[in-house]
């Protein structure tokens, strides 16, 4: 099935970053608003606890379902905004990187941001995400 999304990338920004700076959706197109995609097991307890990448793979497996339920796949996702609970910048870069390599080519917007606290105990990582997909 096509994509409805179309990434965005500009001469005049840098091309150091590891994503396309803007996406669109054309007309018709359905939107799907996805709830902060946290790192919790089935049981209700907090994955990885202590580790960054790790809380982001499962983080990114729990965002996968969600896109699933909602008919949608990675390759349908129009946004994101990776939390983490640090002020270290390498604790960031370490939850980004699984968070990039996830979505493989489709490299798309994203905002990186350090957060005092998540929601969960002993949570360090949340995925927030928008996706679309083609009306059928």
């Amino acid at each position: 099935m096509p994509s409805a999304i179309s990434l965005i990338r500009s001469d005049s920004l840098s091309d150091v970053v590891e994503y396309a700076y803007a996406a669109t959706a054309p007309a018709g197109s359905r939107l799907i608003f996805l709830a902060g995609s946290c790192p919790l097991n089935q049981d209700g307890s907090t994955a990885a606890i202590g580790d960054y990448a790790g809380q982001a793979a499962k983080a990114i497996e729990n965002l996968r379902g969600a896109l699933d339920a909602a008919g949608a796949t990675p390759q349908d996702v129009i946004s994101t905004r990776v939390l983490v609970a640090s002020t270290r910048q390498e604790d960031l870069i370490a939850a980004w990187e699984v968070v990039r390599d996830s979505f493989g080519d489709h490299d798309v917007p994203s905002t990186l941001m350090g957060v005092t606290v998540l929601g969960y105990d002993d949570q360090l990582v949340e995925i927030e995400a928008v996706a679309a997909v083609l009306d059928s």
